[in-house]
């Protein structure tokens, strides 16, 4: 079935919401469960439960399109099979592999957070939200998708397709809905018996919902349009590692990264300064280099 054939309804407006009670939620969860069985998505990171391969996909998938990601996903799981070998990898090698993704700090968190695992959890991950996010760069929705999807524990987690439903069924004819108002209604909801398979199926819900109806998450007060790519200082940043990448990380000027990638010197200047700040990159005199001692 076609999304646009899809049958997606919304209850009828009302002035505050409530909790819904036990067969409001048996017919809410009935109803997306159903559509999954039809309609769910297939994509190889559904196909674990290693937590180490979900956490690589959560934080891919984050601002990326799937599509984008499922190679990366693929190739980086052949070239770091583990959190120990990524842990032990050498920094310009994860950026070389994260490159293409954008983002380039979160293959840093990435490597950080499985040395974290190798060092204070004894190789073995967390199980629960509350541990997760002692993990480098994990915050609230990576460490609640990560034990739901990793460990089938009844977190409770937003993201923009959960968002998308939550808004849709319950707060059809209201904007600058919060998250706040939203989180005890996802609690409420939660599917105790199999909570790995209800994210699964609010996600592609939402998917669906935004291909079949106006955007719901327009309605959100957090709601903002992605910053445009195109001239940014992202993709001023993401040109100097590509570039370095490239270059096997031999050691490089500025003009020469910026004449390689086509980018106005200025604009380059201040992605250099970002990436140094952060210890992404190193400045030696006039030349750069991916830092290797991260």
């Amino acid at each position: 079935m076609e999304a646009s054939q899809l049958s997606l309804r919304a209850p009828e407006p009302s002035p505050a919401v409530t909790l819904p009670n036990g067969s409001t939620v048996a017919e809410f969860q009935s109803m997306i469960l159903d559509f999954y069985r039809q309609e769910g998505r297939s994509f190889p990171w559904r196909e674990t439960r290693d937590p180490y391969a979900i956490l690589v996909s959560e934080l891919m998938l984050q601002q990326t399109q799937t599509e984008r990601v499922v190679p990366k996903y693929l190739a980086w799981l052949e070239a770091f099979p583990t959190a120990a070998d990524l842990a032990a990898a050498p920094f310009p090698q994860v950026l070389a592999a994260w490159s293409g993704l954008g983002y380039n700090r979160r293959a840093g968190y990435l490597q950080s957070a499985c040395r974290q695992v190798m060092q204070e959890f004894g190789g073995v991950f967390p199980s629960t939200a509350k541990e997760l996010q002692r993990l480098k760069g994990v915050g609230a929705y990576t460490a609640g998708a990560v034990a739901a999807f990793a460990f089938n524990r009844p977190e409770v987690f937003i993201e923009t397709n959960i968002r998308s439903v939550y808004l849709f069924f319950f707060y059809p004819d209201q904007e600058k809905v919060s998250d706040a108002q939203l989180m005890p209604l996802i609690q409420a909801t939660v599917y105790h018996q199999d909570p790995r398979r209800w994210y699964y199926a609010l996600m592609d819900y939402g998917a669906a919902l935004k291909k079949s109806t106006a955007n719901p998450n327009r309605q959100s007060r957090h709601y903002s349009r992605q910053s445009r790519f195109e001239g940014s200082l992202r993709q001023a940043r993401g040109a100097i590692v590509r570039q370095l990448s490239l270059g096997g990380n031999r050691p490089q000027a500025l003009e020469d990264l910026a004449a390689g990638a086509g980018i106005d010197l200025y604009r380059m200047q201040g992605a250099a300064e970002s990436l140094v700040s952060e210890g992404m990159i190193m400045q030696r005199g006039n030349l750069y280099c991916i830092n290797e001692q991260r």
